[in-house]
């Protein structure tokens, strides 16, 4: 069993087919995923598909690409759908944005932090090329209270240890599976097990033998794969470290079988979830 703790399942080529996304899913053994907010105005589909499917379980946030759009009232609205999610995210710093201040970036990670701190959830971290910041901004805001994920991680172990010390799980996505992949294979050589996770980041980062294809959940096997490969263990075990981390962080109890499992789907069609 695996739990995809990063997948963006409202995203039109995952949420034009769900049902046959999640179908797959299943297949392969993937059970549980976390679907993330990027913009404020995707929350309440989210809220939607997390009430429908039962393996589904919804995270809000506003990514650093549209902080621009982050305006004074933005926080209480996230406060508000807060309360059914299992984390706050997707959030945090992207300085290859060149049309977005690093300022405006700043406010909107620190006031998502605080929401996130205030409410009780961990958080989701979007990080590029601004760790010096975001570790600066974790510590001020007091992170380690609630923990999260450091999503797709891209740094140097020596980052990924100041960012255990807050807290923070390590998520490991499709990057490993890369032929020119160092620093990923590198973070899961060295680190513990207890502190990965695992994700797709659907339908970005698509692994091996995939790519070129949009990335869904049933690929996480294959960034578990590596894994495992990278560890000397099986894959089975794999599955259940990474697991029992996800749930540990995210209290993912399981759900009572949302509106539309056994008859129609979201997008209007059966389903066999």
């Amino acid at each position: 069993m695996f739990v995809d703790t990063h997948c963006h399942l409202d995203c039109p080529p995952l949420f034009s087919r769900l049902d046959v996304v999640l179908a797959a899913a299943r297949d392969c053994g993937v059970t549980r995923m976390i679907c993330p907010g990027v913009g404020s105005d995707d929350w309440e589909k989210i809220a939607v598909l997390a009430g429908t499917y039962e393996a589904v379980f919804p995270a809000f946030g506003l990514h650093p690409m549209l902080a621009g759009a982050y305006r004074e009232g933005l926080a209480e609205k996230l406060a508000g759908y807060a309360g059914d999610a299992v984390a706050i995210g997707e959030i945090g710093l992207d300085y290859a944005l060149p049309d977005v201040p690093r300022e405006r970036q700043q406010i909107a990670f620190r006031e998502q932090l605080r929401v996130a701190v205030d409410i009780g959830l961990p958080v989701l971290i979007h990080c590029r090329r601004a760790f010096s910041d975001i570790i600066r901004i974790l510590k001020e805001e007091n992170v380690r209270r609630v923990g999260g994920v450091m999503h797709a991680f891209s740094g140097s172990f020596e980052i990924a240890m100041e960012c255990l010390k807050l807290g923070l799980s390590i998520s490991i996505s499709g990057t490993v599976t890369y032929g020119n992949a160092v620093k990923p294979i590198e973070i899961v050589r060295r680190l513990p097990m207890e502190c990965i996770v695992l994700e797709t980041d659907s339908p970005d980062m698509t692994p091996e033998p995939f790519r070129g294809r949009d990335n869904e959940p049933a690929y996480l096997v294959e960034v578990a794969r590596k894994v495992a490969e990278i560890k000397g263990m099986d894959i089975d075990e794999v599955g259940l470290i990474t697991s029992a981390n996800a749930e540990r962080l995210f209290g993912l109890e399981p759900k009572s079988r949302g509106i539309g499992e056994t008859e129609n789907g979201v997008n209007g069609e059966k389903t066999n979830q």
